[in-house]
């Protein structure tokens, strides 16, 4: 049986469907190690050609001189034709990223096209901002009458955009960068992940599908190369990324000559803080939980555990015990609640931090091997290690894998100390039975964001980046658009 996109051969380049100059490339399943198709492949031409699609669709098209409302109107369009498909996407996901269903159908794909519906939303109500009346004196006629003049703030669309997403959640980083950016009127070149490229080149078809104008959003794919000339290219106005801290360091110097803008969601060693008051198996659940959300590949995992030392004990069986329930295989079965990692370069990293832990003096609670039976696909077992120092590479170190650290401390003031002891910010969480201190803790963290006590239980439509190294700019939240927009003053005078 064929998966729904794998035999899109095309890349989508001003508003046509173009055969690949630099041939295709083989795309497998990573829980079965089988072909799912042949993704067609970008030339540097190719990749011109598209940012100069984008460039005079921009400049000299129709897309930018759109009301918000007749934008939102198209994108409408855009959110119909996704829910049409939506079986068919994540019928894809589960065979191109290889994660669990229950993930699949909720965060992978049913979220990304919820919170296009609310970009859209959010932005048809994005208008010029007025500012308060401003009396000054005349300085051509100092004892003259005063001058009143007032202000008034336009957003006006950034430019072209060069959107490169990562392979974790592909269909929802797509879209979190086409969903605003063209909203806010930008035009876009997007090149997806060369292990999930089909995710990114179906909404060819859905450009075609609703009509939208020729060049505004262009899909290509290719490597390094490719990539460098989407960040380095002078046409190009903006970067934004979700990748790699490493990967967001060199487009950050690739993008510097041209000093364009750059919009960064990188990585993260998220610690999630257990109170002493915490409840302990709904802790460990949590945090188990967390961790088997596509096999740990997520920026925003709280993958440091950081546990009161009077509860540790008890966590640390009650987190063993439900990773041992924790079923590992191939997401086509409803059952698998964690699929495999990416490929083999990725479970070799895991491995690696696996053997630093042991060799660091960490204590293996569960896990560190391959599971048994599964002689196909690139799977780990969930693993957890306890006594870990905040020093060790894995409680430093991005893994990127089912890897949970837990470290003990004593009180309030050494778990944020700990928390903040990371070169990433992205997320965080705590857990406790006194939600005021908890909040308050919260404030302390140098995080994009907390989870209190599980937070909402959804990404709602709230801002979501990172501090320090964990990125540059917010994805999501009601002003979503700005990082897609300049703004201009126009100053007049009133009475004449």
């Amino acid at each position: 049986m064929t998966t729904p996109f794998t035999t899109i051969n095309t890349l989508y380049i001003n508003g046509a469907k173009i055969a690949p100059e630099a041939g295709t490339e083989a795309v497998i399943n990573p829980a079965t190690e089988v072909v799912i198709g042949h993704a067609p492949v970008a030339s540097l031409s190719q990749v011109d050609a598209a940012i100069a699609a984008a460039r005079e669709a921009f400049d000299n098209g129709p897309w930018p001189q759109m009301t918000l409302d007749q934008r939102g109107d198209m994108l409408d369009k855009m959110v119909a034709a996704l829910k049409a498909r939506q079986a068919d996407i994540a019928a894809l996901i589960v065979a191109e990223v290889g994660c669990a269903q229950g993930i699949t159908h909720m965060m992978q794909v049913a979220n990304p096209i919820n919170h296009l519906a609310s970009t859209i939303r959010h932005g048809r109500r994005d208008d010029s901002e007025r500012l308060p009346l401003d009396i000054t004196p005349n300085m051509f006629a100092p004892d003259g009458p005063q001058n009143i003049g007032g202000t008034t703030v336009v957003r006006e669309p950034f430019g072209v955009v060069s959107a490169i997403t990562g392979y974790n959640f592909p269909f929802l980083l797509n879209l979190a960068k086409i969903g605003p950016a063209l909203m806010a009127g930008c035009t876009m070149i997007l090149k997806p992940s060369q292990f999930t490229p089909f995710s990114a080149l179906l909404f060819g078809e859905i450009c075609d599908e609703i009509g939208l104008p020729k060049g505004v959003l262009n899909i290509v794919t290719g490597g390094i190369a490719e990539g460098q000339l989407l960040c380095t290219d002078e046409r190009v106005d903006m970067v934004t990324f979700t990748g790699s801290e490493g990967v967001g360091a060199a487009i950050m110097a690739q993008a510097a000559p041209t000093l364009k803008k750059v919009h960064l969601e990188l990585g993260g060693k998220s610690a999630m803080i257990v109170r002493a008051d915490a409840d302990v198996q709904r802790a460990a659940a949590m945090a188990v939980g967390f961790l088997s959300v596509n096999a740990g590949q997520g920026c925003a995992i709280p993958t440091r555990l950081l546990v009161h030392n009077s509860i540790r004990p008890a966590f640390v069986a009650a987190a063993a015990a439900i990773a041992a329930h924790i079923k590992v295989g191939d997401a086509s079965d409803p059952s698998v609640t964690m699929g495999p990692l990416i490929r083999e370069s990725q479970r070799a990293k895991v491995e690696q931090y696996i053997a630093l832990g042991k060799a660091a003096g960490a204590t293996l609670v569960c896990g560190g091997a391959r599971p048994t039976g599964l002689t196909k696909g690139f799977f780990t077992e969930m693993t957890l290690f306890d006594n870990v120092t905040n020093d060790m590479a894995i409680a430093q170190d991005e893994i990127f894998g089912p890897i949970g650290c837990i470290i003990g401390f004593d009180s309030d003031e050494e778990a944020v100390k700990i928390a903040n002891d990371s070169r990433y910010g992205l997320a965080g969480a705590i857990e406790t039975a006194d939600a005021a201190a908890g909040y308050a803790m919260a404030l302390k963290i140098r995080t994009g964001s907390v989870a209190l006590n599980g937070g909402t239980g959804t990404m709602s439509f709230a801002p979501i980046g990172g501090y320090k190294r964990s990125g540059i700019g917010r994805e999501y939240g009601p002003n979503w658009l700005r990082e897609y927009q300049h703004e201009k003053s126009v100053f007049y005078p009133i009475g004449r």
